[in-house]
């Protein structure tokens, strides 16, 4: 039986199947969806920063220093802390009732992703997007929650097309027998998650699928990018891919993958992974597919 034809099995299978659970899939993080409301500078941010602490797949950390790493990241994303604009510590340890440590170590993480410089007798200042790490997860899923949505999933679709049918070519030629079951795995929890309606386990389940892709393709600087693979996969609105809507369609996509990739031919699972990433009309529209020569 083919690789599609069981996983088309999984689906109608019931819950004491033995698949994992979705419990069992806790382990892996992954950002809810994030309120929909932001202030617009000092005067309405909101000190309550219990309230906005969210933990995603970047690297901000935990607790208040994480919770306002949040929110400086998103105000100066969304924009309303613009490019140049001076930040005062002491202003924002009042602002949002945290300590000066809390208040220099959120600053420090920021300056990390480049939205943020220090300089002496000059204080610490807003950079321009010009000079932000785009590719920072934490980045990704603000640009993607606020008013650069559109520019950021575009972008985003732009950069799988060019990262992950490559990667599937590459992981063909690398045929480890763990990952190939870790991945027969994932596609299992796919079918079994789309037949019980249960569609975060599909998405966990999806995520590490194409994260361990990656990582297998043998490209050490592919892996690096697995980041924006995982932050595409998380983020919602504007145009989609098939992994981002749970369907028969797409389960069928990353089986044919697996199929490719278990008999190691590296140009079908370069063509699947390009189906799967144009399932829908309006990806195609924003992705063209490129010459043959």
């Amino acid at each position: 039986m083919s690789t599609l034809a069981h996983t088309m099995m999984t689906a109608a299978r019931s819950a004491d199947s033995g698949l994992a659970t979705p419990g069992e899939l806790d382990r892996y993080p992954y950002a809810e969806a994030p309120g929909t409301d932001r202030g617009t500078g000092w005067d309405t941010a909101e000190p309550d920063l219990g309230r906005v602490g969210r933990r995603t797949a970047g690297s901000r950390g935990r607790g208040l220093h994480g919770q306002l790493v949040q929110q400086l990241g998103q105000m100066i994303v969304s924009g309303d802390l613009g490019a140049d604009r001076p930040l005062v510590p002491e202003e924002i340890g009042q602002r949002f009732e945290v300590s000066r440590t809390v208040v220099r170590e959120s600053l420090r993480v920021l300056e990390a992703k480049g939205l943020v410089s220090a300089r002496p007798n000059v204080g610490t200042r807003v950079r321009p997007v010009s000079d932000w790490n785009l590719l920072d997860p934490d980045i990704i899923e603000w640009r993607a929650y606020g008013p650069q949505r559109d520019d950021q999933r575009r972008e985003l679709s732009e950069l799988r097309w060019t990262i992950e049918p490559l990667a599937a070519r590459l992981a063909a030629g690398h045929g480890r027998e763990d990952v190939q079951q870790r991945l027969t795995d994932m596609v299992e929890i796919m079918g079994h998650a789309l037949g019980q309606g249960d569609a975060l386990t599909f998405a966990r389940a999806d995520n590490e699928f194409h994260s361990l892709l990656i990582q297998v393709a043998g490209n050490r600087m592919l892996e690096h990018l697995s980041g924006i693979v995982s932050a595409a996969l998380q983020v919602s609105g504007g145009p989609v891919t098939g992994c981002e809507r749970p369907n028969e369609t797409s389960l069928a996509h990353h089986a044919r993958i697996l199929d490719a990739l278990a008999g190691g031919d590296g140009a079908a699972a370069e063509a699947a992974m390009r189906q799967l990433l144009t399932v829908h009309p309006e990806v195609e529209r924003v992705v063209p597919a490129p010459r043959e020569h």
